[in-house]
Order: structure tokens, then sequence, then C-alpha cells
């Protein structure tokens, strides 16, 4: 039998899951030993206080908000969470590295577990309900949302076929189709804890991806220049692209002012053109790199065949900007060479096709 071979922070998390999720089973409260035989995981029950998230009980057991990711309250979110960092996991963790990685785990694990505190806490003030103090917060139901997001960012037109190819879906629409399904559950079956948890988890991983993440330029690395940029300035990844096109236009006009709001505040730094033209290339390259397969990103030769398809790909994004260079250069010599040309990006006088640099037509303001 081939061994499964799983980064190390996957595989870690893959245990934390395990251990954790049995371990509050066994000291679940409120349940004698027969109810925890019979039936093990098959439904939601009071959480430990210093495993899982309890708004009345958990604030002095801080490290719950980062632990209580990993603790599963029945066994289908055992089942989902751990199929979600088994796959999604795995190769997020190649292709990042495992400390982009962790940091993008504990940016969307513990930032929506204390936001959804601070809403049950909220809820119990302006209400007085008891109920909000009581309530269990736990599960991978955030990460599942921020893998999502960032796999859309990734490979937005990777198609994933489902049940054994009767449904075929494009991962850009998995997203959306994530919080409707978490949004219907929570009014119609009253999981309102996980549909907020996957809410603020597919917020801050887009805010993270967004705005914050510093990472390598597939161009530069390519050329050897070895610059980074942070966020994604892209067109396709701003906020109104997760949703189907009819609502592009009224929900672009909402993320807009909140996104003029916080720039004005001094939260987020607002993009300059070339910031956008910089985050479209890096969106391109992506697409043109082929980044392996989600479902086996270790096939054909494991690490070994990753950093061989790695190289190839560098190697071909290297000669096309090599390309882009040597052509735009002949594009602008004949123009400084001519005061008379009609205009400084008129057609080059060399007998050859004029390259010019792709551009986005009509770039969304980004938000």
């Amino acid at each position: 039998m081939a061994r499964i071979n799983l980064p190390p922070l996957t595989r870690s998390l893959l245990a934390g899951l395990a251990v954790f999720t049995l371990l509050n089973v066994a000291l679940r409260p409120g349940a004698d030993w027969v109810d925890r035989v019979e039936q093990p995981l098959l439904g939601v029950g009071n959480g430990v206080p210093y495993l899982a998230i309890i708004p009345g009980r958990s604030a002095v057991y801080p490290w719950v908000f980062a632990l209580a990711t990993v603790v599963e309250q029945n066994l289908v979110g055992l089942a989902i969470t751990g199929l979600t960092l088994f796959y999604g996991g795995r190769y997020l963790e190649r292709a990042w590295g495992s400390h982009e990685f962790a940091k993008f785990i504990v940016f969307v694990a513990v930032l929506p577990n204390m936001l959804s505190f601070a809403l049950y806490l909220l809820a119990y003030l302006v209400t007085g309900s008891g109920a909000a103090l009581h309530t269990t917060i736990s599960g991978g139901i955030a990460i599942q949302a921020g893998f999502l997001v960032s796999l859309k960012q990734l490979v937005p037109e990777h198609t994933v076929a489902i049940a054994r190819g009767l449904v075929r879906m494009r991962v850009k629409h998995f997203p959306a189709i994530f919080l409707l399904a978490n949004t219907m559950s929570g009014i119609v079956l009253g999981t309102e804890t996980a549909m907020f948890l996957a809410h603020f988890g597919f917020l801050t991983a887009w805010v993270y991806l967004r705005f914050f993440r510093v990472s390598p330029s597939l161009v530069s690395a390519a050329t050897g220049d070895g610059s980074v940029t942070r966020g994604d300035a892209s067109d396709t990844f701003a906020f109104a692209h997760f949703f189907p096109e009819p609502v592009h236009t009224p929900l672009a006009a909402v993320t807009d002012g909140l996104y003029n709001s916080f720039v004005a505040l001094g939260v987020c730094s607002p993009f300059s053109e070339q910031d956008i033209d910089a985050g479209n290339e890096q969106a391109s390259a992506r697409a043109e790199g082929g980044l392996p397969s989600i479902m086996n990103p270790s096939s054909r030769g494991g690490r070994g065949g990753a950093t061989r398809a790695e190289a190839e790909r560098r190697r071909a994004l290297a000669l096309k900007a090599l390309d882009q260079r040597l052509h735009a250069a002949a594009a602008r010599a004949p123009t400084a060479a001519t005061p008379a040309a009609p205009s400084p990006s008129g057609p080059s006088m060399l007998g050859e096709t004029t390259y010019e640099p792709e551009r986005s037509e009509s770039p969304e303001k980004p938000t």
C-alpha cells in the first residue's frame, strides 16, 4: 500500500482534529457513558469550555479561540473538516509553503471564532437571553470557507466533477454556494453558529488574501528579480466576483463605499493602477502556470515531480517575460527617435508585428 504523503502542518491539523474531537466527546458534560457509546458523534451536544468556545464560560480559557477550530461536535462535521484538511490543506500547504499556510490558518481560524464570540455576547446584552451564553462555538466551518476563497484565487477555472461526473462545477462558484447552503441551513435547521462561522471565515480569508498576504511575484520569480506583491488587486478577485453576474453592479456599489471608508480610516491602502495591472498579471500567470490537481497534487513523482513542473513553469514564464520586454523596447525605440510620430504608442516601423502588453480594457474599481 502506497504511503500517503502529507505536508507537516496538514498532518498535525488532522491529528489535532481527531484527538481533540474525541477528547471533547469523552469529557462532554451532561451525557452519561451510554449516550457516548450509542451516539458518539451524532448530534450537537454541549461543548467542554476549555476545548470549545462557550461565551459565558470560555473567557478564562483564551486558547480556545484557536483550539475550537479542530473540535467538532458531530460525525458529519468531523468527516467534512477531515476531508477539507486532507485535500485542501495539503494542496495549499504545497502551493504556499508551510510558513505562509500556517499564517493563513491562524488568520481564518482565530478571527472568525472571536467575531462569533463577540456576536453572541452582543446578543445576550441586547436580548438578555441566557441561551446565547451557553451556545457552543467550534468546528472547522471557518477554515472550510477560507480554503474555498483561496482556491478561487489560485485555480478559479478548475472544474471539479461531482457524483462521478454527473455534476461538473468550476471552483470559482464554490464560495457562493457554500455561503448559500450554510445560510439556508442556519435559517431552516437552526444551525446559526455554523452560518456565522461560514460568513466570518469567508470575509476574513478574502480580506487577508486581498489586502495583506505577501507572496512572491510569479513573473519576477521567472526572471530572477525576486520581488514580492502584497495582496491581490486583480479584477477577478474583487468581492463582487464571488457572486453571480447579475448582482455584480449593485454589490460593487456597496463594497466600493465600504472600501473607500476603510481607506479614509487608514485600515487598508488604496490600490493604484500599477497594483491592479500587477494583480491581473499574477492571475494570468497562475492560470498559465498549470498548478497541480486539487485532488491529487503530488501525482507523477511526488515532490520531485512537482519541483520539475515548477521549474518548467518558471522557464516558460521567463521566456514570455523576456519576449515582452524585447518587443516593448523595440516598439518604444522608433517612437523616441521620430518626433513626428502620431502618438508615443504608434506602430513600429521595423517591419515587424508590434507587441503591446495586454492590459484590462475596463478595469473595475478594486474593492
